[in-house]
């Protein structure tokens, strides 16, 4: 694994992975900055950015030109934006994702690391959700990461592609001030004086999961021999949007208004997954607890988020 491209690599996700991947490696970023920032780019990395689009043909050849491994974030990560714009979240996700693919395998490149979501793309199903459990997307986003999903199958049976599918937890951690996500919302608030705005009643849960945890699982199944996998990476733990307010509260040592809307459609009620395939077949499993990765989020909010601070 030497020569890495990192598609979405000015995102959050990607920012942090470009810093936890080793100093050896030859790193590329294929971005179109839309989404991304350059500025989150590490500076003390020897990088090469490639500014393009995934679904431009020619942009993904470029990209993928004498690399080794994909590493495939870049994506429409919204599920409300989603529902607004089905079209669109259509034309990244799923069109991206074949684009890759077709470049990907023309350019004789075997691994592709593919990330893939958890609660969106399963549905309202009775948690703790795995590998085993049926998708059932209610939302366009998780239909869109399923129809990504398909392609890798449909890939490693047909190109000799060695895909692996990474269904995401919900994720936070530093580098994530542009994001639009409740982590960021209430970390914000709580260090600025605003108020919490909670989308329903407050019970809905979700699995929430540290970068750094998380870019250990990237990197792992990059590394790794597997083919045509579909592994969950969570955290394991249920955890309500009225909890993380308070942990939060908490570690922050404020006290904001909460203010209660309706519920969004297309957003899950319960989620949380079994991380065990990932224990069993990458040998990964989270460290960080929710109070220590939040605690450190919250500190790099306060050093580096104009908005909050």
């Amino acid at each position: 694994m030497s020569r890495v491209l990192v598609t979405g690599g000015a995102g959050f996700i990607g920012a942090n992975l470009l810093r936890q991947l080793d100093p050896s490696h030859e790193v590329r970023v294929f971005d179109n900055l839309v989404r991304g920032q350059r500025e989150l780019l590490p500076e003390d990395r020897d990088l090469e950015l490639v500014v393009g689009d995934i679904r431009d043909p020619d942009a993904v050849a470029k990209a993928v030109s004498g690399v080794d491994v994909v590493i495939h974030l870049a994506a429409f990560g919204s599920v409300v934006e989603s529902i607004d714009d089905p079209i669109e979240n259509f034309e990244i996700n799923a069109r991206g994702t074949l684009e890759m693919l077709r470049g990907t395998a023309g350019a004789g490149v075997e691994r592709f690391v593919f990330a893939s979501t958890g609660g969106a793309i399963m549905g309202n199903q009775e948690p703790p959700i795995d590998e085993s459990s049926l998708p059932w997307p209610i939302s366009p986003y998780g239909a869109s990461k399923l129809c990504g999903e398909a392609y890798l199958h449909a890939f490693a049976g047909s190109l000799g592609i060695r895909p692996v599918a990474l269904r995401f937890a919900n994720v936070y951690g530093p580098y994530s001030a542009h994001k639009k996500g409740v982590v960021t919302r209430f970390i914000r608030a709580a260090l600025a004086g605003g108020t919490f705005e909670i989308f329903g009643d407050g019970t809905a849960t979700r699995d929430y999961l540290h970068v750094d945890d998380l870019c250990r699982g990237i990197l792992a199944a990059a590394e790794s021999d597997l083919s045509d996998e579909v592994i969950h990476l969570a955290s394991e733990k249920e955890t309500s949007i009225n909890e993380l307010a308070r942990l939060i509260l908490e570690l922050v040592g404020s006290d904001v208004e909460i203010v209660h809307h309706d519920r969004r459609p297309g957003e899950v009620e319960r989620n949380f997954a079994r991380a065990e395939r990932a224990k069993k077949v990458l040998g990964w499993e989270p460290q960080l607890s929710l109070r220590e990765g939040m605690a450190s989020t919250i500190d790099w909010f306060r050093v580096n988020d104009r908005i909050a601070t």
